[in-house]
């Protein structure tokens, strides 16, 4: 168990110190602990991170904590915590500290300007991999949720808890609805 623990640290801190943002860091994160380690499938790293997106918080420390957890318990769940956030604090401390320097340096801005094309790359690996979740479950029903959801986003300016609420009430309907049907059908 303490070696896994470990292993987690180790892993979320190497992930974290890329920079990239918690959507990004997910997919390395599935990476790592699917295809290297073969700790979970790629199912249920995809109901992980589900999950993590319901909670509330950065989804690195979220989806790090129950992935982390998973793998070795409570031990694990705060390895992988640690490992996501002692990089970007130790950053914040050097980014205070040199901020004159590092905000007129056209140096750092060129590197900012090239991660950002890569952290673009790892965001859409990201909805993929979610949306192949999706197309796997081949119901219209979900295709329509994924559209009305997009479209929810990108066209009203109401916050996105307020989606959240509006998919939690189509779940709890959909579910009543279904329970209905079978018993109705017994």
């Amino acid at each position: 168990m303490f070696k896994k623990a470990w292993l987690l640290f180790l892993n979320t801190f190497t992930i974290s110190m890329t920079a990239n943002s918690g959507y990004a860091m997910l997919g390395v994160i599935k990476n790592r602990f699917v295809e290297k380690y073969g700790w979970f499938t790629k199912e249920e790293m995809e109901d992980y991170i589900a999950l993590a997106q319901s909670c509330p918080g950065p989804i690195a420390c979220s989806s790090s904590m129950i992935i982390g957890y998973r793998a070795a318990g409570l031990a694990g769940a705060f390895a992988s915590v640690l490992g996501v956030i002692i990089p970007p604090f130790i950053m914040m401390i050097v980014v205070t500290y040199f901020y004159n320097f590092i905000s007129t340096n056209p140096y750092v801005r060129i590197f900012i300007d090239g991660m950002q094309a890569g952290v673009c790359a790892m965001l859409l690996d990201v909805v993929l991999g979610l949306f192949d979740g999706v197309r796997k479950l081949n119901k219209g029903f979900y295709y329509v949720m994924v559209v009305l959801s997009f479209l929810f986003v990108r066209l009203t300016k109401f916050s996105i808890f307020y989606l959240a609420l509006i998919c939690i009430a189509v779940a709890v309907v959909k579910t009543l609805l279904i329970k209905e049907k079978a018993e109705g059908s017994l």
